[in-house]
């Protein structure tokens, strides 16, 4: 259930990528990640929501933006409405543009300091998300260059809405300079495919072409932690996943993820959450 890192292809003639998924069946658990931040409507399913390292439920309206290169998936329980589809309506909008948006329109400061605040995940009120629906579902009949005055309407009424709150621990990267970004993308598409291995320190510093005190400090000035705090929360984060989702035992969901050491995965997992595997799996399942 390792992140898998999904590739988006640009479009040359929209400055955002839509995408209707409708699915008869169910939303499935896929674990997945990319550069590209993702605005999802989901209609017509209940189910969990995953996003870094939060856990928790949705329902027919549920519209969460996240951030560039955060793990995230929706796993669906059931339907509102039997005979229709599960709906996800998705917006991605690669890191370039919303770095540029401000360029020449200084009206969009609200929306890029919302897209910057979209790194740990961003859930929005309903009362938001009522207010954006129509549009939303109005995007799938437009032509591109139809598409982008409602796309601009929806991203300003999403930015006003002050009840908005992030869903995950932080650990992911915000905007930065070129150079950065391209390292630390690259570091992290390493680290999200093969965490679970335990990759070290050396490989990571190659990877992104620095000295190991280098690396060390661009994960500082990016993510304001070191490595090793990153990658226990990404661990800890699909843990929370198999926990919930799957009836592995937890010794199996440590192994998994990359703990060789069940007394530091108990340990580590209580720091994160507060409470010991066993604790978190009973509390789900009760809540379900």
């Amino acid at each position: 259930m390792k992140a898998v890192l999904q590739k988006i292809l640009r479009p040359t003639d929209a400055s955002s990528i839509l995408l209707d998924r409708r699915l008869d069946d169910r939303i499935p658990f896929q674990w997945h990640h990319h550069p590209e931040f993702e605005l999802t409507l989901t209609l017509n399913s209940r189910g969990q929501r995953f996003v870094g390292d939060h856990i928790g439920t949705y329902d027919d309206g549920d519209l969460v933006l996240v951030g560039s290169n955060l793990p995230h998936t929706w796993h669906s329980a059931s339907k509102v409405v039997e005979e229709a589809p599960h709906v996800a309506l998705v917006l991605w909008f690669h890191p370039e543009w919303v770095e540029r948006m401000q360029d020449g329109f200084v009206e969009l400061g609200a929306v890029r300091a919302m897209f910057d605040r979209s790194a740990p995940g961003l859930h929005f009120s309903d009362g938001a998300a009522r207010r954006v629906r129509p549009l939303f579902e109005r995007l799938r009949t437009l032509a591109p260059e139809e598409r982008l005055p409602d796309v601009l309407a929806l991203l300003t009424i999403l930015a006003r809405d002050e009840r908005a709150a992030p869903l995950s621990n932080r650990v992911v990267a915000p905007s930065g300079r070129a150079v950065d970004r391209g390292r630390l993308d690259r570091v992290l598409d390493h680290i999200h495919l093969n965490y679970a291995e335990n990759p070290s320190m050396d490989e990571l510093a190659d990877i992104a072409a620095l000295s190991l005190s280098g690396l060390h400090r661009l994960f500082l000035r990016h993510l304001d932690m070191p490595i090793s705090e990153y990658l226990m929360r990404l661990r800890i984060g699909e843990a929370c996943a198999l926990l919930s989702g799957t009836e592995k035992s937890i010794a199996h969901a440590a192994e998994m993820v990359g703990y060789r050491s069940i007394a530091n995965f108990n340990r580590q997992f209580k720091t994160q959450k507060g409470m010991t595997p066993r604790q978190f799996r009973q509390r789900f399942q009760g809540n379900r």
